[in-house]
C-alpha cells in the first residue's frame, strides 16, 4: 500500500529543510500522542510515540534519517501485530519558477502482516498522512 500527499510552502528550500530538522517539528508529526526523541546517532533520530488504540496502550518507534539534502527518510520498527514493514519520506523540491517556494511531498509505503487485510488499515493510514501534512503545513508555513 502506498500513499502520498504534496503541498507548497512559501519558503526557500534551505529554510524549509532547516525547519524540518527541528525536533519540535518531528514530534508534531504525531499529534494527539506523547512523542519523544529517545535516541540520536549521527543523522538519525529515533522517536517513541505513545498511543492508545482499541483501549490498549502501545508505543510506536520510528527511525528518522536526515539526508544531507535536507530530505528525511523514516521507518517504523514493526514489532506489533499490524505492520510487516512501513517506511516513508519527506522530500523538498525547490520551486522551478519561484525559488522562494518549496514543494513538500510526504510518502508512506507499507505492507501489513498476513492476517491483517490492507483495507482495514487504509483509513487510519490516510488519517496519519493527513495529520502529518497538517503539522508540516503549520510548522513550515504553507501558502494559502
Amino acid at each position: 500500500m502506498r500513499m502520498e500527499k504534496e503541498f507548497d510552502v512559501a519558503k526557500p528550500r534551505a529554510e524549509a529543510a532547516a525547519l524540518l530538522a527541528d525536533d519540535g517539528v518531528l514530534c508534531d508529526l504525531f499529534p494527539d500522542t506523547q512523542t519523544e526523541i529517545v535516541a540520536r546517532k549521527g543523522s538519525r533520530k529515533t522517536i517513541a510515540s505513545h498511543y492508545t488504540a482499541l483501549g490498549r496502550e502501545g508505543v510506536a518507534t520510528f527511525h528518522f534519517d536526515y539526508e544531507p539534502s535536507g530530505d528525511v527518510r523514516f521507518e517504523k520498527v514493526c514489532d506489533g501485530r499490524v505492520w510487516r514493514e512501513l517506511h516513508g519520506a519527506v522530500t523538498l523540491v525547490e520551486g522551478k519558477k519561484d525559488k522562494a517556494k518549496t514543494r513538500v511531498r510526504i510518502e508512506l509505503e507499507g505492507r501489513t502482516k498476513a492476517l491483517v487485510p490492507e483495507f482495514t488499515i487504509r483509513g487510519p493510514m490516510q488519517d496519519q498522512l493527513e495529520q502529518m501534512a497538517k503539522a508540516l503545513r503549520r510548522r513550515l508555513g504553507a501558502k494559502a
